[in-house]
């Protein structure tokens, strides 16, 4: 394990910082502080301070270090055990290679976890350990990604003092910093503070333990967290050396696949030579059954050399199994000879896959907390309540306590307490009834849901679902109430409130239930239907959740959640109860900033503002929600504006936005040299992609959705990967600002226009220049591939479009005719036809022949883009739309057919199909817009994005 000779990093005797006491129910240790019901040594937090706002504050994981409270009596690996494995991991640990990472991959129950703990501990001792992560599934904040770079340098912060500024500074910088992508946090938050630690210092090495990453809840997190934790290898003055357990499920395999061999050391635990494996469960057996013999005065060398050699081949390997058998037996007190009887009768004879084994085990932990001495009746009244309390536990989405969630469940908890009280061997079941109950292991979860494997035990997992949504419903529409934390100023901001009132008013299964309530229903199939359960919960207490969220801090969560329900009413068949959630969808994306700020304001601001013929306002202002107050209500529109959301975060103009190819993102460019990728689903932020010097004019998607491309005035075009944000291509090679950029239709080559009076076209994979195109006498303003991907068009400040035949660089054809600059050039579906737009008109050109087919005239204002319609009949620009009647195809004249449905804005107007439908008041009027479907997303001067949805 860790090397003896290695001075500790800091003296134990010297604390990180001098105490200082300030007033209130924070403790304040020099600028950082936490709750009065926080450990900072064994990281139980929540919400930590930095400086003496409330502002200042990082949300944690309370149970992501590995010595929180909860996971004290977790094992580590016993003196010699895992021997090999663990000198291994101390050699890299303290090599000097570029593995910053040592990746030990495993199937579940092979003791990964207790190897993690084990890495955790000793360095932690020796003062090396920078931050450990547990994640674990339905562990709530340990079983996503969002509060993962939060609490890495929470912890961080803690193991090397001398970050603490740097880290303030960098939550000072961007308030909203935990609200951001997990690649701007990292960088923000880990990356950056670290970077900039003094080299006076030393060169010092600390560890990041990471265990089972495969329960991350999102495959594209697990991803980006991999890319992101590969980064650390660039740290000098302070190294971090990742160690990371998990499965080896796809995702992560997928991520590691995109480092080098030389940034990772693997091992697969599973690999491990069987005799290993067996002698080290065989050495964790006889010191178990050591300690139950002197403890329970049994003989000395019980229960014997032959009998610990049943268990070990019982194991098959599984230190689950091992774990699960000792601690059933230690449990049995003055009945652990016969529990350990009951294991080996109930064995299999012979060498069985290890899946059977693990059964069986369970199986007889199970079945020994139902009495033979119990009546029939007894029996089947106790089968019933451990099925329901282990179905509920299992299937729960975040872990609650046996008081919670007898509360939830609406069962007394003395008789939770005594069902669960022979489980500890499969439980963690704390004393304190307020803490958490939590699996041992994910297998057994597995386990239950397998009918084959589980037999009179086998839960329904599609049924608790249902009950649990039941459950939820019942409790929020028994205890939500309007001012549910009795502050008294309607304008009491989340950020000033006291955490401890708040979780007092609302505690754990009230949030529990308004986070997860809908999740059960979808899960669980709940019928949906008009005034059915969920229609008159949502009648009854719609503001009441919202005004909950607000204070949990959940509203992106309910807007999920709401958008989520609505997909799957029946417009036709249940027109109330879907009329009602596209409007609560409406009314939530509305009021979202000033509910997520100020709970209260759901019965004041989004309620009086909304339009006069909202569902949700008419359902609710008849009953006294409305304060006082407010004497006067303000005249209103009648209906919902076509607004969906305003996203505001760009500090500069917004020059182009786009939507990626399946209409789920949007990317903003700007002024304030960052590209912005946004949910359009919910207005959330995902990714800020920093790292252009100048402004970026244009971004684009690849055709797959993976890569964003983005030109911009400093020259250059980068490439991102949309999924973790991470920077991959940087081209060089321009020699003024990039004004456009473009794909090829199989993704594989890019091609840019400068002001330089060049086009560039690039290899996407690894970043080579193939060609130059030269010719064109003054800037580049747009440039677009065919179809097919064999002929590239590019228009220009020269008052020229240029046609380039990819393969051979060589010039085909110059388009002369535009009397002014030509702004935006695209390609017809079939590739026959060309159209180029210029201030004055938009021009349709016969691409192998070069000729001018028509020129279409009468915009007021100069056309920045143009492209086609789907079906090729209708050119479709920033100012206008028009529909084509030309011999264009084959000779044939084609029939102008009803113009398809089009948005496009001209002067002071959205229109749609070329009539207006919609005046844009002075503050509206868009510098660029993007258009999917009946979605038009607008990019302001002011560096606000403005998305407005049509029904078309």
């Amino acid at each position: 394990m860790p090397n003896a000779d290695v001075p500790p990093l800091l003296r134990q005797e010297d604390p990180p910082w001098p105490p200082q006491a300030i007033p209130g129910n924070n403790q304040s240790i020099s600028g950082l502080s936490a709750s009065h019901n926080s450990n900072l040594l064994a990281g139980q937090f929540r919400n930590v301070y930095f400086g003496d706002s409330r502002k200042d504050t990082l949300p944690t994981a309370a149970d992501a270090p590995f010595n929180v409270y909860h996971q004290q009596h977790k094992p580590v690996c016993l003196p010699n055990t895992r021997s090999n494995l663990l000198q291994d991991i101390d050699s890299w640990a303290n090599g000097q290679d570029g593995k910053s990472i040592f990746w030990l991959s495993g199937l579940a129950g092979t003791g990964k976890s207790t190897i993690a703990r084990t890495v955790a501990r000793e360095y932690f001792n020796l003062k090396h350990l920078g931050a450990s992560f547990f994640f674990s599934r339905g562990g709530g904040d340990v079983g996503h990604a969002r509060k993962f770079v939060t609490s890495i340098a929470w912890q961080l912060v803690h193991s090397i003092p001398s970050l603490q500024q740097h880290v303030y500074d960098a939550i000072k910088e961007r308030r909203d910093i935990a609200n951001l992508s997990l690649h701007d946090q990292w960088r923000q938050l880990v990356l950056r503070p670290l970077s900039k630690l003094s080299a006076c210092i030393g060169e010092r090495s600390y560890i990041l333990v990471i265990d089972a990453l495969d329960e991350c809840d999102t495959d594209n997190d697990i991803r980006m967290i991999v890319h992101l934790l590969s980064e650390a290898r660039s740290l000098r003055a302070a190294r971090l050396r990742v160690f990371l357990t998990s499965r080896p499920k796809i995702p992560i395999r997928h991520g590691f696949r995109e480092l080098l061999d030389t940034e990772h050391q693997d091992f697969v635990l599973h690999n491990i030579s069987p005799p290993i494996v067996d002698e080290d469960i065989c050495t964790f057996l006889k010191h178990g059954f050591e300690l139950i013999a002197r403890d329970r005065s049994l003989a000395a060398g019980w229960p014997g050399e032959e009998t610990i050699k049943r268990l070990v081949k019982s194991a098959s390997g599984l230190f689950i199994w091992a774990a699960t058998a000792y601690g059933f037996v230690r449990a049995g007190e003055r009945r652990a000879e016969r529990r350990l009887s009951n294991i080996l009768k109930n064995s299999s004879v012979g060498v069985n896959a290890a899946e059977k084994h693990l059964d069986e085990i369970y199986i007889t932990v199970l079945r020994n907390c139902v009495s033979p001495e119990y009546s029939d009746e007894e029996a089947k009244d106790l089968l019933f309540m451990l099925k329901n309390l282990l179905g509920s536990i299992v299937t729960l989405l975040s872990p609650l306590s046996t008081q919670s969630l007898s509360k939830l469940l609406n069962t007394a908890q003395d008789e939770a307490d005594q069902t669960l009280a022979d489980l500890h061997s499969i439980l963690s079941i704390p004393k304190d009834p307020t803490f958490p109950i939590r699996l041992h292991h994910p297998s057994f979860r597995e386990f239950l849901f397998d009918k084959a494997r589980c037999k009179e035990f086998w839960v329904d997992e599609k049924q608790v679902h249902q009950i649990l949504a039941d459950c939820c419903i019942r409790l929020m529409s028994a205890l939500l109430k309007q001012n549910i934390c009795g502050v008294d100023a309607p304008n009491m901001l989340v950020a000033d409130a006291q955490r401890d009132w708040i979780e007092q008013r609302l505690p754990p299964e009230v949030q529990y239930a308004c986070r997860y309530w809908i999740d059960h229903v979808q899960k669980g199939g709940t019928q949906l239907c008009d005034n059915g359960q969920v229609h008159c919960f949502l009648q009854g207490h719609f503001l009441h959740w919202l005004e909950a969220l607000g204070w949990m801090g959940k509203i992106s969560e309910g807007v999920h959640a709401i958008a989520a329900l609505e997909s799957v009413v029946s417009s036709n068949d249940f027109p109330g109860l879907w009329s009602f959630l596209h409007d609560a969808k409406r009314f939530i994306l509305y009021s979202r900033s000033g509910i997520e700020q100020a709970p209260l304001q759901t019965y004041s601001s989004a309620l009086i503002f909304a339009p006069t013929s909202s569902i949700i306002r008419k359902n609710f202002e008849k009953k006294p929600y409305i304060p006082k107050w407010i004497q006067i209500l303000p005249k209103v529109e009648e209906k919902w504006s076509s607004v969906l959301q305003t996203l505001e975060g760009h500090l500069d103009v917004v020059h182009s936005v786009t939507f990626s190819p399946d209409g789920r993102t949007l990317a903003s460019a700007s002024w304030d040299k960052t590209v912005k990728l946004w949910d359009v689903g919910s207005g959330a932020l995902q990714q800020t992609l920093e790292g252009h010097s100048g402004g970026v004019y244009s971004v684009t998607f690849s055709p797959d959705g993976r890569t964003l491309a983005s030109a911009s005035g400093d020259k250059t075009v980068k490439l991102w990967d949309v999924g973790s944000g991470a920077l991959q291509q940087t081209l060089e090679g321009h020699s003024n600002g990039v004004s456009s950029v473009t794909f090829s239709p199989d993704g594989r080559t890019l091609a840019s226009a400068s002001w330089d009076e060049t086009v560039k076209i690039w290899d996407v994979g690894s970043g080579a220049l193939q060609q130059t195109h030269e010719g064109h006498s003054n800037g580049v303003n747009s440039v677009t591939f065919s179809p097919d991907g064999r002929t590239l068009a590019s228009a220009s400040r020269d008052r020229t479009v240029k046609i380039w035949d990819v393969g051979s660089g060589a010039l085909q054809q110059t388009l002369e005719g535009h009397l002014g600059r030509v702004n935006s050039v695209t390609f017809s579906p079939d590739g026959r036809t060309l159209a180029s737009a210029s201030w004055d008109t938009v021009k349709l050109w016969d691409v192998g022949s070069g000729a001018l087919q028509q020129t279409l005239e009468g915009h007021l204002g100069g056309v920045n883009s143009v492209t086609f319609s789907p079906d090729g009949i209708s050119p479709q620009t920033d100012r206008g739309s028009f529909p084509i009647s030309l011999p264009l195809f084959d000779g044939k004249a084609v029939c102008q057919p009803q113009p398809p449905p089009s948005i496009d804005v001209k002067d002071q107007w959205v229109r749609c199909r070329t009539t207006p439908v919609l005046w844009l008041p002075p503050e509206y009027r868009p510098n660029w817009i993007a258009v999917n479907k009946g979605i038009v997303a607008f990019g302001f001067a002011s560096g606000r994005v403005t998305i407005v949805g049509f029904a078309l």
